[in-house]
């Protein structure tokens, strides 16, 4: 590899932790994101300019397909399904690296005396790690675009089954170093789709978009395998930073639920899965019109509003953030409480409500602001549910007992715009919808937004 060729790769790799840097804020997260890109774009070039490349159309058709594909997905995906084209990209990237694996252990069978065992190592661990993380996305996928049932799928035996196919994979990795062999990579490739499929079909509700975090960890790992096994130092580096940041991420949310990563992947086995029965209750609660809701909003000092999925489903960013505006210049105070999974990412509430241009100052996160209810007049709930149930603290029994949740339990009033009685995405009631203080305003959050903005200009 010629000397420019390794300052270039030196210098997108720098770029690479930059936008990694770039992408942990809000106000650098478009720059970090725009300079990792490029950096991608200009280590797929490099090659071009230095290597007898054959297949060259083939490439630059493969090339030519991905890029529409990505841009075309990209721009047509909405906000709610931004974690559904994550688990596609994560898993492609997965599959992508088992491929190449597979054809770089075509390429060292014949050698296979002269090469190391720890690159044969790689090799078996790139192909049974991005088959999981392949077949694994495309069931996070599928439970994310309602395709298949998103509770938990059990059957007997399924631990048994499980154990007996990581114990198999890991007696074919074995013998990919010890007798390497193409069919024994083909048969590993194959027995990690299985073992994709069997880690991901229990997991179930809100567990889903930690899995996906989960996989990118270990799409990432295959990367840098790969990247070693290609002795590719970009590759190694980039496969590094997704895999440390996707593990960090994982630790994080599962901190986030209050549980640990094994409950995560296995508590279905043992009924411990955030989803419950999903039944809408008749119990009575009290219910206001817009009228009613903009005068206890019009009339607060202090307004805290929590948002979450609905918010995103009925796209009313741009409804709500002139809604606090107008409260705002009446004299109230405003912020909106974030919590780390609400949504259905790290972020999802973030990014949609700097799509409607609300100050950053104003997204308080869940740390920061929990200590604010107790002096707050009004919480408006908005397409939230699970990340403010009292069950998390009060009910041992709940499938969310303790996750941390915003404390809007402890303001003066409670105010929940919901479609319908139907439970969060856990599948649980909120006894919070029940509360003396607790007022609901059914509807479209959109449309009821509208009015309640009306309502209090009206005041």
């Amino acid at each position: 590899m010629p000397t420019w060729v390794q300052l270039v790769y030196l210098a997108c790799a720098v770029c690479f932790i930059l936008a990694l840097k770039g992408l942990s804020g809000p106000r650098t997260a478009r720059t970090g994101n725009l300079l990792g890109a490029a950096a991608a774009v200009v280590a797929v070039v490099v090659p071009f300019l230095y290597l007898d490349l054959h297949h060259v159309p083939l490439i630059l058709l493969a090339i030519a397909v991905g890029t529409v594909g990505g841009v075309v997905g990209a721009r047509r995906v909405q906000m709610t399904q931004m974690p559904q084209m994550v688990a596609l990209f994560n898993g492609v990237g997965g599959g992508a690296a088992a491929l190449v694996a597979l054809l770089e252990l075509k390429e060292l069978v014949p050698d296979s005396g002269s090469v190391g065992w720890f690159t044969l190592a790689a090799t078996a661990f790139t192909i049974a790690v991005g088959a999981i993380s392949f077949a694994g996305s495309v069931v996070t996928f599928a439970k994310l675009q309602e395709l298949m049932t998103s509770r938990p799928v059990v059957f007997v035996g399924l631990p048994i089954v499980f154990g007996a196919g990581l114990v198999a994979a890991l007696v074919l990795g074995v013998l990919t170093v010890t007798s390497p062999a193409v069919w024994i990579g083909v048969v590993l490739g194959l027995l990690g789709l299985l073992l994709g499929l069997l880690l991901v079909l229990p997991v179930g509700g809100a567990d889903v978009p930690i899995v996906i975090s989960l996989l990118n960890a270990f799409t990432g790992l295959t990367v840098a395998a790969g990247g070693y096994i290609l002795q590719n130092t970009l590759l190694l580096v980039a496969g590094t930073l997704v895999g440390a940041s996707g593990t960090f991420l994982t630790l994080l949310m599962a901190k986030a639920m209050g549980r640990s990563v094994a409950n995560i992947l296995f508590g279905a086995l043992k009924g411990g899965s955030t989803l419950g029965a999903g039944v809408a209750s008749d119990r009575p609660v009290r219910s206001a019109g817009p009228e009613d809701v903009a005068i206890l909003l019009g009339y607060a000092d202090r307004v805290i509003i929590v948002p979450g999925y609905g918010l995103a489903v009925a796209q009313a960013q741009h409804t709500l953030r002139e809604l606090v505006d107008v409260l705002s210049g009446r004299g109230t105070r405003v912020d909106y409480a974030i919590h780390p999974v609400a949504g259905r990412m790290p972020g999802h509430m973030n990014v949609l409500l700097a799509e409607a241009q609300v100050p950053y100052e104003q997204l308080v996160e869940m740390d920061e602001i929990n200590g604010e209810f107790k002096h707050t007049d009004v919480v408006l709930v908005v397409g939230a549910n699970d990340v403010v149930n009292p069950a998390a603290k009060t009910t041992p029994g709940a499938p969310i007992y303790g996750m941390p949740i915003l404390n809007a339990d402890e303001a003066k009033q409670v105010v929940f715009m919901k479609r319908s009685m139907r439970p969060g995405f856990a599948g649980i009631e909120n006894e919070l919808l029940f509360d003396p203080k607790t007022t609901l305003l059914f509807g479209d959050a959109k449309e009821s937004l509208g009015k309640l903005l009306n309502a209090v200009k009206a005041l």
